[in-house]
């Protein structure tokens, strides 16, 4: 009998802890999460247009299909679409091929592997206005000093259709060194006795990559795509400072910003067009489309 309590005291002191350990975070959790979400689907079906608005109405669903239906955002939508699918390829594979590098018999390896490294520890918008100064100034510069018409005559960022590949170029240089660390961790992983074996039976570097190293890396191929998609999709800072949105085109017979991806559009039709409403529900279909 008194084993019995003292297993059940054993149990009861154990589910303490756990809610003691658990409740805090949860509660945390749910300030910044729960809350603010539903809080933000229920104003995303009311007219809320200011902070300071009281009388709320309950509209429904029209926020979403005012949303759907604008042409300012169908644009936002593709361009996010076609910006993350050639991001996450150029990311993915700038970042493995780091990543092969810092784990061969370079000399100054764990140097590269630091240097790939840090330019993901720069704020995005310090880094957008790097990059900006780079583009603008430095490029056409070098352009002339080597003679590059290209350089020289192209503005990427206020060319349509070079923007989107300077922001991929920016993005790449900022994550790369992120996702190199993934795949560098996995690399450590290949049993090295296995890839000499494979050598030594004759197998060449491309056989050897593409039968033994990627099929034993396959997992983390799958957290570095989620991790880039998800990235893909939320970029903001980087591209409000790089490019502002901009330049304008034509679009379906309307102007829109040609990098207007679509975490700018909800930010400036919440704050710019003060449709805090219609920018809530356009954050909701984001949360969907990434869930």
């Amino acid at each position: 009998m008194s084993k019995n309590k003292k297993a059940l005291s054993r149990e009861a002191r154990a589910k303490r802890n756990f809610y003691r350990l658990v409740l805090p975070a949860f509660i945390i959790f749910a300030l910044v999460i729960i809350v603010p979400f539903f809080l933000g689907f229920y104003y995303s079906l009311t007219d809320w247009k200011s902070v300071t608005q009281t009388n709320l109405q309950f509209v429904g669903l029209k926020n979403f299909t005012d949303s759907l239906s604008d042409t300012r955002f169908q644009y936002s939508l593709m361009i996010t679409v076609i910006f993350a699918l050639f991001n996450v390829i150029v990311i993915n594979i700038v970042s493995f091929g780091l990543a092969l590098l810092v784990s061969s018999k370079i000399k100054l390896k764990d140097i590269f592997r630091a240097g790939f490294f840090i330019p993901n520890l720069i704020g995005g918008l310090v880094l957008g206005y790097i990059w900006q100064f780079i583009y603008n100034s430095v490029f056409p510069a070098l352009g002339q000093m080597i003679g590059s018409d290209f350089l020289i005559n192209n503005l990427f960022l206020g060319d349509v259709k070079l923007a989107v590949t300077a922001l991929i170029i920016t993005n790449t240089w900022q994550y790369a060194g992120y996702i190199m660390m993934i795949y560098f961790a996995a690399l450590q992983n290949v049993p090295s006795s296995l890839v000499e074996s494979a050598s030594l039976d004759g197998a060449n570097a491309w056989q050897r990559l593409r039968h033994i190293i990627i099929p034993m890396v396959m997992p983390a191929f799958t957290v570095s795509l989620f991790l880039t998609i998800t990235n893909s999709f939320k970029i903001f800072d980087v591209n409000f400072s790089l490019t502002g949105g901009g330049p304008s085109l034509l679009w379906h017979d309307k102007a829109i910003q040609s990098t207007e991806f679509i975490t700018m559009n909800i930010y400036n039709t919440a704050s710019g067009d003060n449709l805090m409403a219609q920018g809530q529900a356009r954050a909701v279909i984001l949360f969907f489309i990434l869930v």
